[in-house]
């Protein structure tokens, strides 16, 4: 499953917030220096789908406010 994720980075709370099945804003508490952003990202995103982290990749937007991810063994 390929979701379209806006991040807002530095925000005071953290959550997801769906648009629709496939897209989503990310609301996270922290800064986009060294991946950290990503990291909890990925957190998240675990988090809410029930997945390990290592079943969420990002495919595109490493370095951009919209990120593509893959959520892999999500029926």
């Amino acid at each position: 499953m390929k979701i379209v994720i806006k991040v807002k980075a530095n925000q005071k709370t953290q959550g997801l917030e769906f648009t629709s099945e496939k897209e989503c804003i990310a609301k996270l508490k922290s800064l986009p220096i060294k991946g950290k952003a990503n990291q909890e990202l990925v957190g998240l995103l675990s988090k809410h789908y029930g997945v390990p982290k290592k079943d969420i990749q990002i495919i595109s937007g490493n370095v951009s406010n919209i990120k593509i991810v893959e959520i892999s063994h999500l029926d």
